[in-house]
Formats: C-alpha cells, sequence, structure tokens
C-alpha cells in the first residue's frame, strides 16, 4: 500500500542526465505541519535542501545538503525548545525489476533502495533524513536531572529502597 508523502518531490527517472541534475526543495507551511505531526515535533520551522540526482549505468544517486530548524519537547523539562539540524545525506536508488544478479554490486556498499514507478521522491528521501536526525530524548540545552545520592553525599538509592523495607 502506498501512502501518500507530506513532502513529496517526485523525479522521473528519465530527467536524471549522467551530468546530474540540481534542484532546491523548501518545504511549505502545510507540508511542515503534517510533517511535523509524522515525525512528533512541536513545530518544524523550517525544511530545505539542495538536492544533486545523477545516474550512473543502471544506478541513480540522490545528495543532498538538506537544514530543519524544529521545535521539541525536553524529555527533562517538558519545555519546548528549538534546535537547527543540518546534515549530507547520499542515496543510492536501482530499478526494481531488474534481477540482483544482473547488477554489479559491491558488497561494501548499501543495497540501493529500489525505484518504483520510474519516479525518486526526493522529498520523501530528505523527510526520511530528518526522522532519522531526530533525537529520541531531546534535551533542552542546561537540562539536568538530580539523582538521589549522586555528587555531594547523601543517601543511594539502595539505602532509601532499604529504609522503604524497614519502614523508617
Amino acid at each position: 500500500m502506498d501512502l501518500e508523502s507530506e513532502f513529496s518531490r517526485p523525479v522521473p527517472i528519465d530527467q536524471i542526465a549522467e551530468r546530474g541534475r540540481i534542484m532546491e526543495i523548501t518545504a511549505s507551511e502545510a507540508e511542515r505541519l503534517a510533517l511535523a505531526r509524522r515525525v512528533g515535533l512541536v513545530r518544524l520551522d523550517r525544511l530545505a535542501a539542495k538536492v544533486r540526482l545523477s545516474r550512473s549505468g543502471v544506478f541513480y544517486r540522490v545528495e543532498a545538503d538538506w537544514e530543519a530548524d524544529v521545535v521539541q519537547t525536553c524529555v527533562i523539562t517538558l519545555e519546548p525548545f528549538a534546535s537547527r539540524l543540518a546534515e549530507h545525506l547520499v542515496e543510492r536508488y536501482g530499478l526494481a525489476d531488474r534481477e540482483a544478479t544482473e547488477l554489479d554490486l559491491d558488497p561494501e556498499v548499501d543495497t540501493p533502495e529500489a525505484i518504483e514507478g520510474g519516479v525518486i521522491d526526493v522529498g520523501e528521501t530528505v523527510a526520511q533524513a530528518l526522522s532519522l536526525a531526530l533525537d529520541p530524548y531531546p534535551r533542552k540545552p542546561g537540562a539536568t536531572i538530580e539523582i538521589p545520592g549522586e555528587e555531594g553525599g547523601g543517601e543511594g538509592p539502595f539505602e532509601a529502597l532499604s529504609k522503604l523495607r524497614r519502614g523508617s
């Protein structure tokens, strides 16, 4: 079942020359709202990428330098905080209808993603990279957790448990 991407920028592979194609993509407000819901952000204030597509034989390569301004909820303070993400991604694609034995694959390189319908969705590729780049336990700068018994004496967690057991 194909799901529609919130940030779809489909590029037909027949429009990708060996010398490559460069494009800049930016998420609209509606796309940012939908992507923020998808990846669990408070807000996605900006998502933009400079993408270079190229072809080499039966393989296609997507390289992108992308940036995002995100607002996440701190797992310690539960307060929203803003941060900027910027990464470089490289993804290889190959035609899905080719037999693996026909392809000259290097075992040191990841298996290429399948191209379906003759199209590479570079927007979805960037959206997936954003999702993977997010810290699953985001901490606001300076937020700390104080654990009893650490740094300053006091009773440790086992001492506190033994008091509970003794009924103190």
